[in-house]
């Protein structure tokens, strides 16, 4: 179960557990910029929904049938403070430290049949995880959302969480839709795939291929 507690005031690095669009490759390396991409979680105990604010949101139920997966990522405390301000904390979610079950990039997937898939060997950790435990009834998606949703989808399939539980968790909420072109707030970061103005390696540059090919 997803234990909960208050987020330290000051650390060196964040563990970040993303669930809604940030599971969206190139829009998380937009916002946050030095971040890296770590791996795959699944929280249990909660389920996924879309709110009354027409985005993603957790539900505490206490049940281990409720799962929730999502991406994992290393945020510097600048792209933490970024990304305060894109959630709009605290006002659309709060910051919570919560144990999720890990598998580290490498490690917990491996490919079969052209795709990525989970293995057995997860590892908890204490992670942040933004949520609204006020905001709890279900609803619709703005428009807009549907999209940039659609797109974390297909790379977190990619990247290896079971596809079965977006057809049997996310589709109640998101239509399978055609994904949208990475057209906002691409002025946050000069840094590319591969290598950022400076000469610096960036974080997403081992996933660059998956990134380039989105229709």
């Amino acid at each position: 179960m997803g234990s909960q507690q208050s987020v330290p005031a000051t650390q060196a690095t964040t563990i970040y557990f993303g669930y809604g669009s940030n599971l969206w490759l190139s829009q998380m390396r937009s916002r946050c910029p030095t971040s890296s991409y770590l791996g795959i979680g699944r929280l249990e105990g909660y389920r996924w929904q879309i709110n009354e604010r027409h985005y993603a949101n957790i539900v505490e139920t206490q049940s281990a049938d409720d799962v929730v997966y999502g991406l994992v990522y290393d945020l510097p405390p600048a792209d933490e403070a970024l990304l305060d301000r894109y959630e709009n904390v605290p006002h659309a979610y709060t910051k919570e430290n919560m144990s999720v079950d890990f598998w580290l990039e490498g490690g917990g997937v491996r490919e079969t049949d052209d795709r990525a898939v989970l293995g057995n060997d997860p590892e908890a950790k204490q992670m942040l995880v933004y949520i609204s435990r006020t905001n709890v009834t279900d609803s619709d998606p703005y428009k807009e959302y549907i999209g940039r949703m659609n797109n974390g989808i297909k790379d977190a399939v990619s990247l290896g969480v079971p596809q079965e539980y977006f057809d049997e968790v996310l589709r109640k909420f998101i239509p399978a839709e055609e994904q949208v072109e990475f057209t906002v707030e691409t002025k946050r970061s000069k840094r590319t795939l591969r290598d950022a103005q400076d000469g610096s390696p960036s974080p997403y540059r081992h996933l660059a291929p998956l990134m380039d090919t989105r229709p």
